[in-house]
Order: structure tokens, then sequence, then C-alpha cells
């Protein structure tokens, strides 16, 4: 006689739903504003480096460390993130983060040496937790124009950048009270984030129970995925490198553009504009490139024009610093703006969920960061090594050949899962 078995209950899964004061221009303005402070407390003490060093008898190799501690901690604390999303959902830690970012910076300002390293190493995390972040709320907020709002996002933060290192001097001054007072005031921009985003949290409504949903099928075209995870993937790991190449790029330039020009016989204060010149026209690569990515099937031409530009700029400061300095910066500020966007654009285009794309987010910041740390370290060593900037510049344009490679594997049309 056969036996039949009463139905199992099926488990239902918690859906998360958009808050109920979420909507789209509301979460827009809270994204920007999160937005322009993950670079702005960065780009704020490269001015003040000098007086930071003299201030408290920093060695020069030492006074380095205070931009390259929160890249590294960027890499060290990227993977931490999807873990702690599950946990207690991405509205509350995003608003933890940018509570964070507001404390590091103020402890960066205590009267100690001790005091300004830990500080950088709470901002380098804070950062690490929104990088790794946003790219998932956008693709969940945004899920049809998910390209195009990382454009958006990604020049906010480069805006957020440029009013940082241009504003911090006279800020300075306007506040009297030194280099703490200027680098303290960015405390602020962080509040109000934090009081922008906090409806996203106080009007949440309850998570609701669904029948499970199939698996949302994988874009047209594209090769299937195994499921296999971000660290198994050979496309996530050439996102990563692709990240990572290019954010060695930013940071090793962003670091020794100006002395490079200088060490050529510019002067420093043109030397100092070109450098400015070249971060604003990051804006315009920044929202440009993922605008165009989302537009295409395949990214692969646009990956390696990105390093191509790159290279090219590159190219210039080896041939002719001095003469070539403005085409070099405009060049450089396109490539390296387009190449930001588009390593944050792979990250919503080659996923197909907003949890996939928060370990995808997590993985790439954090090989991207890792390898980025060694760029400005590597370059000061091998200028002091040989005596000169040829040497550097020399591996900076190999390294744009690498950076092409991983992005034509990036830019396939596959779905990372």
């Amino acid at each position: 006689m056969a036996v039949t078995r009463a139905p199992q209950p099926v488990a239902t899964p918690v859906v998360r739903t958009r808050t109920a004061l979420a909507h789209p221009a509301l979460m827009l303005a809270g994204i920007l504003l999160v937005a322009l402070n993950m670079r702005a407390c960065l780009a704020a003490i490269s001015p003040m480096v000098g007086e930071i060093q003299r201030a408290l008898g920093l060695s020069a190799t030492a006074s380095g460390l205070i931009t390259t501690v929160p890249v590294l901690f960027q890499g060290v604390g990227a993977p931490l993130t999807p873990r702690l999303t599950r946990r207690f959902g991405a509205e509350r830690v995003v608003l933890g983060a940018v509570l964070v970012l507001g404390a590091g910076v103020l402890l960066r300002v205590l009267p100690s040496a001790a005091a300004l390293y830990a500080g950088c190493v709470v901002i380098g995390v804070a950062i690490a937790v929104l990088n790794v972040s946003m790219p998932a709320l956008v693709k969940r907020e945004f899920p049809h124009r998910a390209a195009a709002m990382t454009g958006v996002y990604s020049t906010t933060m480069l805006v957020g950048a440029t009013l940082a290192a241009g504003v911090s001097v006279p800020l300075e001054h306007a506040l009297g009270g030194g280099w703490r007072a200027s680098l303290g005031a960015w405390s602020l921009l962080a509040l109000v984030a934090a009081l922008a985003w906090l409806p996203q949290l106080l009007h949440t409504r309850r998570p609701r129970t669904a029948a499970p949903a199939p698996a949302p099928a994988a874009a047209p075209g594209s090769a299937p995925a195994a499921g296999r995870g971000p660290w198994r993937s050979g496309t996530a790991w050439q996102i990563s490198a692709f990240m990572g190449i290019s954010s060695l790029l930013v940071y090793s330039l962003v670091a020794w553009l100006p002395t490079v020009l200088a060490d050529h016989g510019m002067d420093r204060g043109e030397a100092g504009l070109v450098f400015a010149f070249s971060n604003l026209v990051q804006v315009a690569g920044a929202f440009l490139v993922p605008l165009i990515a989302g537009r295409m099937t395949r990214q692969r031409a646009l990956a390696a024009t990105m390093a191509a530009l790159n290279g090219v700029g590159i190219a210039v400061l080896l041939l002719a610093p001095v003469s070539g300095a403005w085409a070099a910066a405009a060049v450089l500020g396109v490539a390296q703006g387009g190449s930001l966007g588009l390593a944050l654009a792979f990250i919503v285009l080659r996923t197909d969920s907003a949890a996939g794309a928060a370990r995808l987010s997590g993985m790439a910041q954090a090989v991207g960061y890792l390898v980025a740390a060694a760029g400005p370290v590597g370059a000061g060593a091998l200028h002091q090594l040989t005596g000169g900037w040829t040497v550097p510049l020399a591996l900076l344009l190999v390294l744009a050949v690498g950076a092409a490679a991983a992005g034509w594997g990036a830019g396939r049309n596959v779905t990372v899962r």
C-alpha cells in the first residue's frame, strides 16, 4: 500500500520593501549627500599635509601614510559590508557608516599623531562600507537606470573631492583655527548627510512575506551564470583587476603629479593649477562614461578606450612633462573619471540583484583598494631609488596595458552570481 506524505509547508522569505518616504527623489537626495562625503574628507587633507607634517614633526614617509592609510583600509573593510547589510539592512548600515565617518574626521584633528592615524583608519573603514553599500542601493532603488544613476553618484563623489581640495585653505583662513578647524569642519557635511538619510529608517514599513520568486532571467544574449559567488568568478576577478589598476593609476598621480611637474621645472603654482584642472575634467568622465556604458550590451571597447587614454596621458608626461602638461591633464582627467565610473557601472551591469551587486562590490573594492594603496608608496619608492620619474611613469604605462586587458574581460555580457 502506497503511503503519501503530507505536503511540507514552504518557507516564505522576508521581502524588503521600500520605506514609506523612500520616494525616488528623496532616496536620490540621500544618496547624493552621502556621496559628497565619500571623497571630500580625503581630498581636504591633501593641501594640509605639509602643515600637518610641521605641526606634528612627521617624517616624509609618515606624512605619506596620511593619504595611504585610508585607501588601505578601504580595501580591508570592504569584504565585511555584505554581511553587515544582510544583518542590519542597507539603510541602517549607510547611516551608521556616515556617522562613523564624521567621528573619524573629528578624531583625526585631535592633538596627537596617534589620533591622526586612528582617524585615518576609521575614515577608511567607513568609506569602505559606503563604497560597497551604495552600488547595491542604486541597483535596488533604480533597477532600470542603474548605470545612469551610477554616473550621477560617481560624479557627485568627485565634485565633493574637488570642492574639498579647493576650499580647505580658504576655510582654514576663514575659521582662524588652523588646519584642525578646516579639516574638522567636514564632520558637519557628514551630519547633514545623516539627517537626510534618517527618514529611510524612521518610516520603514514592517517586512512582509511572499512566495518564493523565480530567479531572474539573465540579460538577453548574456552567458549563463553558475551561481558560484564572485570570488570564484573569472569575470569578477577581471572587474576587480580593472578597478584596482585604474585606482592605482589615479592615486599614484593624485599623490605625485604636481611633484612630477615641479621637478621638471614647472612653477609650483602652475603645477597645482594643472592638477586642479585634471580633477575638474574627471567629473565629466565620471558622468558620461557610465551613461554610455548603460546603453551598450558589451563595454569591452569602452574599457579599452579608458585604459588607452590613461596610457596616452602618462606617455605625454614621460615625453613632454612641462609643454604637454595641460594636454596630459585633460586626457588623464577623462580617463581617470571615466575609469572610476565604468568600474562602478560594471558592478551593477554584471549582476542581476541588489544582493549580487553588494557581493561583487565587496570583492571588487576589497581587491581594488588594496592594489591601489600600493601605488603612491611604490611610485615614491621607485623615484627615490632611481632619482627620477622615468621608471615610475614607465611602470604606470605598463599597468595601463594591464587595465585594458582586465577591462576587455570585464566588458563581456556575463552575469556574475
